[in-house]
C-alpha cells in the first residue's frame, strides 16, 4: 500500500468487504486490551495508545477498554488469557520482549507460546550499550576485547533483575563477540535506568546496558557515550550517529518491542481483522506520531513473520539463559 494512500481510504478498507471474508467478523461494542501490569509503564502504554488510535481510525466501533492486570511479570495477564477467554476475539493483551524473555525461561509455568495467538509488533525500544564519556572504551569490539581476555573485567548495569533482558541484552552482544565464560561477566541490577546510568557516569559502574530511549538525557548532556545500538540498522534522526554492533561486526540484535497476543480459539476471520487493523494502525500518521512522541523506533511484523520472530527468540533467550546458568 503506498505511503500516499489517504489515511480514512486505510481505515474504510479494513471495513470493506472483500471476496473471502463475507463481513464475517467485525468488532461489536467494547474491545478490552489488558495491560499486565499497574498503570504507567511500556505495557499500560501500549494498551492505552493503541487503544487512542483504533478509535480515532474508526477501526473500532466504540471504545477500546484497557484493563490493568499486574502480577507475575506478566503471567497473570497470560493464565487469564489461556484459561478464561479462549475465543474471545475482542481481547487484546500488550506484549512485549518482557513476555517471551519469561516464557523462555519457564516464569508462566505450564503454559507456553502457542496457547495464544501473536498478532503483531508496533514499535520498539532498541537495547544499546554506552560507557561514560571519558571511559577507555572507544567502540564496542574494543569493550568486547576486554571481556575477551577477562570476563570480569567490564561490570555492567541495567535496570532489570538479573537474567532480565538488560542482562541478557549484553550477554547477547558478548556471545556474538565470542566472548566466553558468560556468566562471569559481572552485572549489577538496578531499580530503573536512570539509577543504573547514574552509576556508569559517575565512575563506579564500567558500562551501561539498556534501552536507547532512557538514555536520550544523558546522550543529551554528554555524560553518556553509546558504543552501539541494537537493531539492524542505525536509528533515525537524533541517534542516526549512533553505529550498530551489526556494522561493528558483532551482530547482536536486542529489540525491547511491543505489540500484542490474543486468545486461542478465534475464528480466522477475526484474527486476520485484527492482523489488517494492526498493520492499518502502523502505517497511519496517528500512529508515527505517537512513536515520535514517545521515543519508539520502527519495528513492525504482521502476524506469520511475528510468530516465528516469537519461537526464534524464545529459543534464543531460552539457550542463552542456559548458557549462562539461569536454567537448567
Amino acid at each position: 500500500m503506498s505511503k500516499s494512500t489517504p489515511l480514512k481510504l486505510i481505515a474504510v478498507a479494513a471495513f470493506t468487504v472483500s471476496a473471502g471474508s463475507a463481513q464475517a467478523f467485525e468488532p461489536e461494542g467494547k474491545v478490552e486490551c489488558i495491560a499486565p501490569a499497574d498503570p504507567g509503564g511500556g505495557w499500560d502504554f501500549t494498551c492505552r495508545s493503541v487503544g487512542n488510535v483504533l478509535e480515532a481510525l474508526d477501526l473500532v466501533p466504540g471504545s477500546v477498554q484497557t484493563i490493568n492486570m499486574a502480577g507475575a511479570g506478566g503471567g497473570v495477564a497470560y493464565a487469564h488469557t489461556v484459561s478464561k477467554r479462549a475465543g474471545d476475539d475482542q481481547l487484546l493483551v500488550a506484549a512485549s520482549t518482557a513476555t517471551t524473555t519469561r516464557l523462555a525461561q519457564g516464569q508462566f509455568p505450564g503454559m507456553t507460546a502457542d496457547m495464544v495467538n501473536w498478532i503483531g509488533a508496533l514499535g520498539a525500544d532498541y537495547g544499546v550499550i554506552a560507557v561514560a564519556d571519558d571511559a577507555e572504551y572507544d567502540d564496542l569490539p574494543e569493550l568486547m576485547d576486554a571481556l575477551k581476555e577477562d570476563p570480569r573485567s567490564v561490570k555492567f548495569a541495567g535496570g532489570s533483575a538479573k537474567g532480565g533482558w538488560d542482562h541478557l541484552k549484553v550477554l547477547i552482544a558478548a556471545q556474538e563477540a565470542g566472548v566466553e565464560n558468560l556468566p562471569r561477566i559481572p552485572y549489577l541490577s538496578y531499580n530503573n535506568g536512570g539509577e543504573a546510568m547514574t552509576q556508569v557516569v559517575g565512575g563506579h559502574v564500567d558500562a551501561f546496558t539498556g534501552d536507547i530511549t532512557e538514555a536520550q538525557g544523558f546522550l543529551e548532556s554528554g555524560d553518556l557515550r553509546v558504543l552501539a545500538v541494537l537493531s539492524e540498522e542505525r536509528l533515525p534522526g537524533e541517534f542516526s550517529d549512533i553505529p550498530t554492533a551489526r556494522e561493528q561486526g558483532i551482530d547482536a540484535i536486542g529489540p525491547n518491542w511491543r505489540g500484542f497476543y490474543m486468545p486461542a480459539d478465534i475464528s480466522e476471520d477475526a484474527k486476520q481483522y485484527w492482523i489488517e487493523a494492526m498493520d492499518t494502525l502502523y502505517a497511519s500518521q496517528e500512529w508515527k506520531d505517537v512513536m515520535t512522541n514517545n521515543g519508539l523506533m520502527p519495528f513492525h511484523m504482521s502476524a506469520g513473520e511475528f510468530e516465528s520472530f516469537v519461537t526464534d527468540q524464545i529459543a534464543d533467550i531460552e539457550q542463552l539463559s542456559k548458557d549462562i546458568g539461569l536454567i537448567q
